[in-house]
């Protein structure tokens, strides 16, 4: 059966920053595989594209510039916030808000982000809000595990806001998924969740 629309896909893959000799971010194993319905627009459009037609066995190698992974680095996601927002009970969360930590955000229209934490002063926390892999070319290796129609409960769980990383949740980027060994932080493997 070939990659098409709506098929259940399970893959390995390591994914390397710029080709196969770039280091390695992160591995998807026969342990652990990536699992996805194929068409529902969950992936990276340009990855997901170049998986289409492969069969279970068929070996792929995919490069992404940084405009068809994450995107180029935007210098406008990168702000100053004023200190007080991240005050609990008075008192500034440093256990949360520290250099180089990720913390979880919600922007005035309610959208989810993650902020790189970069520099704290007296009044401001400089956050980084592109996505960790952004301004980054992408080299993907990797094996079709299985290809098969996708049950309707995969389907319905689209529908309901599931991802179907194959960690019962949206997995990739998701910190305690990662934390596991299912996905890192940088979502590299193509979840657009």
């Amino acid at each position: 059966m070939k990659i098409g629309k709506n098929k259940m896909v399970s893959l390995t893959y390591d994914l390397h920053y710029d080709d196969a000799e770039g280091e390695l971010i992160e591995q998807a194993t026969s342990e652990k595989p990536l699992s996805f319905v194929f068409g529902a627009g969950l992936m990276l459009p340009k990855f997901e594209s170049s998986l289409e037609s492969l069969e279970a066995g068929s070996p792929f190698e995919i490069s992404l510039a940084d405009v068809d992974a994450y995107g180029e680095l935007d210098e406008n996601a990168i702000v100053d916030l004023p200190k007080h927002i991240f005050f609990i009970d008075g008192e500034f969360d440093d256990e949360i808000v520290s250099v180089g930590n990720t913390v979880p955000m919600m922007s005035t229209s309610g959208q989810r982000l993650n902020g790189l934490v970069l520099e704290i002063t007296d009044d401001t926390v400089k956050m980084d809000f592109n996505h960790p892999l952004a301004g980054e070319n992408l080299f993907f290796k990797g094996q079709i595990l299985e290809v098969r129609e996708a049950t309707d409960d995969e389907l319905a769980a689209l529908v309901s806001g599931g991802c179907g990383c194959g960690s019962g949740g949206c997995g990739c980027g998701d910190e305690e998924d990662c934390a596991e060994g299912s996905c890192s932080t940088s979502g590299g493997c193509g979840c657009g969740c």
